[in-house]
């Protein structure tokens, strides 16, 4: 039975090359001159990755975010990857720490959305979540392919990803 896996999975190695460029462009801009501002990669574990930010004012702490935003583009890294909605944190005097979060694995309200989805289009495939995946199998591959066109224009807020694409 032809199926696929829909997952969130960011490309880790270049999450880590956005952090390296961002803290490059900080050492030569002339705004980031004599601060302490800084980027960083940390991958605690499969589900907690996040970018840390530090900057000793407001103005600086918006000018990494554009400049981290530039560097995924370029990176051709989804920017959906990364919640740049969280609030910074103070550190002391005027320094500030903005934790931003990496997304990785589908969480459990979005793949019931994805499996009502499914289940409510007309396409004879059927869901089933799996962790933090949701697999979805069918008879036919055009069936499958629909149902990626589907997810893709319907799930426009997270990054989606199809592998494990089997005949």
């Amino acid at each position: 039975m032809p199926s696929f896996d829909t997952v969130i999975e960011p490309d880790l190695v270049e999450l880590k090359n956005v952090a390296v460029q961002v803290a490059k462009e900080i050492a030569t801009r002339f705004d980031f001159k004599g601060s302490k501002a800084s980027c960083e990669f940390s991958d605690k574990s499969a589900k907690e990755r996040e970018l840390e930010l530090t900057a000793d004012s407001d103005f600086q702490l918006d000018q990494l975010r554009e400049v981290l935003i530039a560097k995924l583009a370029r990176r051709n890294v989804d920017a959906r990857f990364v919640d740049l909605s969280v609030k910074p944190i103070k550190l002391g005097g005027d320094r500030l720490k903005l934790v931003v979060p990496v997304k990785s694995g589908i969480a459990s309200d979005s793949a019931k959305k994805i499996q009502q989805l499914v289940k409510s289009s007309k396409l004879k495939v059927q869901a089933a979540i799996q962790g933090d995946a949701v697999r979805i199998t069918g008879a036919k591959r055009d069936d499958l392919q629909a149902a990626i066109a589907m997810l893709r224009k319907e799930m426009d807020d997270l990054p989606l990803a199809f592998n494990n694409f089997r005949d």
